[in-house]
């Protein structure tokens, strides 16, 4: 769902970054507790079909590394010239199953940008954007590698790797350019069988493709391996303990390093935190709430703007989500032209994805009201075509990142589908559309797809407790779309040494996004391993 948190110029201008997916795949993960003391209250949480939290616990691996992993941990990377001034690019070598390590290897990408100084290196801070699916590579050096505050980077070797099936590294394809536009603008509202039909047919044509080009790797690209395979980079980096900022989906990359490594668990901020205890249809419905939260916020900052399209002044949020589904139904009847290159016209399912696209930072809500303006007064849908674009990562030329094809194959890799098929949605539909009138039956439709998909799961919802590991930061943001809060609440209960971190404001992910607050609190413990007080309130 993402989903993702990777700062990147889109073709507006602006700079945004997101974590966590949504759209294709949703956002089904797996492995966690989720507090159910904090989890449970929720309306979605009582709804239908939503079911409890798990109880069991994601157990430690051993501390001797096998014999037949030394290999891995102990080889040397070479590195090279990346192209991106001041940074270097390797090649490292995992099992493709840590099971039957003879059975082959997965090459993975890394990258570094080397501390600094002054002051003493601390060692490598290893960092990921979340999804998944979004490339560390990227983010590394069009973000983190250069923006990051100062001191961390003076004392820290940046660095980052593509997780497995990722951009860089041995990269999960499913569709080409053309398939995928079909794709990105199927109707997700479906008004009868025939529809239906489409759609179902649709995720079938998407699974078929990512499993026909990537059969074995389709079945190695879990969060556990991937976690597995940070801990191998710790190693031949020269590092005792993993030092590490994951966002989103990246939270719960780092805290199944944590429950697997306790003992190699370093400073950790795991910054929009999931809850991997939860089941993924629960997931998907809570997620669903998150993004009725920010869609409120967003409307009440709507209406008071001069050139808000969906009401003014005296209109309610309530209102403003009946005026903007009123335009989604109509685009469901008449798409609108929006002068692309390859004529495109504007669909109910990409202008969907466009406004969700804005809600993951509060900076596009200006930019998401002149698109809907264009669209619902001048009947021009090329404003929300091109948010839809970024958040698919769709190319000028046509061609898509690997994206939406990592997401489906990691989330439906690491949780049991949400739903087995269309009679399922259906009966789950009153409990999305309540959780969220505007975008509850699109993301229940969307949340069909990994029944489809042609790798049987391999992971079950569980708790994360990481005992015996240092104090780990757990970040929340109490309006943030994607990753609802009370996840970060339930993360950070999970959690032995979790120490909560809260941003009271809105958006996906709050570190880096403008609060001096939240800032000082993680520099400190990132340069200091002094962790802010659990519980600790920011805005």
């Amino acid at each position: 769902m993402d989903t993702r948190r990777t700062h990147r110029r889109t073709r507006t201008g602006g700079t945004r970054f997101r974590a966590t997916l949504l759209t294709a795949a949703l956002l089904a993960t797996a492995c966690s507790a989720g507090g159910a003391s904090t989890s449970a209250g929720s309306p979605a949480a009582k709804a239908a079909g939503a079911t409890e939290a798990a109880t069991a616990t994601l157990t430690p691996l051993p501390k001797a590394t096998p014999a037949e992993l030394s290999p891995y941990y102990e080889q040397k990377l070479g590195w090279r010239d990346c192209g991106v001034p001041g940074f270097q690019c390797a090649t490292m070598k995992a099992p493709l199953d840590y099971a039957k390590p003879a059975d082959g290897d997965v090459r993975l990408a890394v990258a570094r940008k080397k501390a600094t100084g002054p002051g003493k290196r601390l060692g490598s801070l290893l960092v990921n954007p979340g999804g998944p699916g979004g490339s560390a590579i990227g983010y590394l050096q069009q973000y983190a590698g250069i923006g990051y505050p100062a001191k961390v980077r003076a004392q820290y070797d940046m660095v980052a790797v593509d997780p497995r099936g990722v951009a860089r590294s041995e990269p999960v394809e499913c569709l080409d350019g053309r398939e995928m536009d079909a794709y990105t603008r199927t109707d997700v509202t479906p008004d009868d069988a025939g529809e239906t039909d489409e759609l179902v047919d649709a995720y079938k044509e998407f699974a078929e493709g990512c499993g026909a080009e990537a059969p074995k790797l389709l079945r190695h690209v879990s969060t556990v391996e991937a976690a597995r395979d940070m801990d191998v980079l710790r190693a031949v980096l020269g590092d005792e303990k993993l030092t590490y900022v994951g966002a989103s989906y990246g939270t719960f990359l780092g805290a199944t390093y944590a429950g697997l490594f306790p003992d190699r668990t370093g400073r950790l901020v795991l910054d929009g935190a999931m809850d991997p205890s939860l089941p993924a249809r629960r997931l998907n419905l809570e997620q669903t709430e998150g993004f009725e939260t920010a869609f409120q916020s967003f409307a009440k900052d709507c209406v008071k703007q001069p050139d808000c399209p969906l009401g003014d002044k005296d209109t309610t949020p309530d209102q403003v989500g009946k005026n903007l589904k009123s335009f989604f139904d109509d685009l469901d009847a008449k798409p609108l032209p929006a002068g692309d290159a390859d004529g495109r016209k504007l669909t109910e399912s990409l202008a969907t994805t466009g406004v969700i696209a804005a809600m993951y930072d509060e900076g596009a809500w200006q930019q998401l009201r002149e698109s809907l303006t264009s669209a619902i007064k001048e009947k021009d849908g090329a404003g929300l075509l091109i948010l839809s674009d970024s958040y698919y990562e769709r190319e000028a030329d046509g061609g898509y990142s690997n994206l939406m094809f990592a997401n489906a194959a990691v989330n439906c890799l690491d949780l049991p589908a949400a739903f087995s098929s269309p009679d399922e949605v259906r009966d789950a539909l009153p409990d999305f559309e309540k959780a969220s009138p505007v975008f509850g039956e699109g993301l229940a439709w969307s949340s069909l797809n990994c029944a489809y998909w042609p790798v049987k799961p391999t992971g079950e919802p569980h708790r994360i407790e990481a005992a015996g590991a240092t104090p780990i930061v757990v970040v929340g943001t109490t309006r943030d779309p994607a990753t609802p809060y009370r996840w970060a609440e339930a993360l950070s209960d999970q959690l032995t040494s979790g120490h909560l971190l809260t941003y009271e404001g809105d958006g996906h992910t709050a570190y880096g996004r403008g609060s001096s607050c939240i800032d000082s609190a993680i520099n400190t413990y990132l340069l200091t391993g002094t962790a802010p007080e659990d519980g600790k309130r920011c805005s």
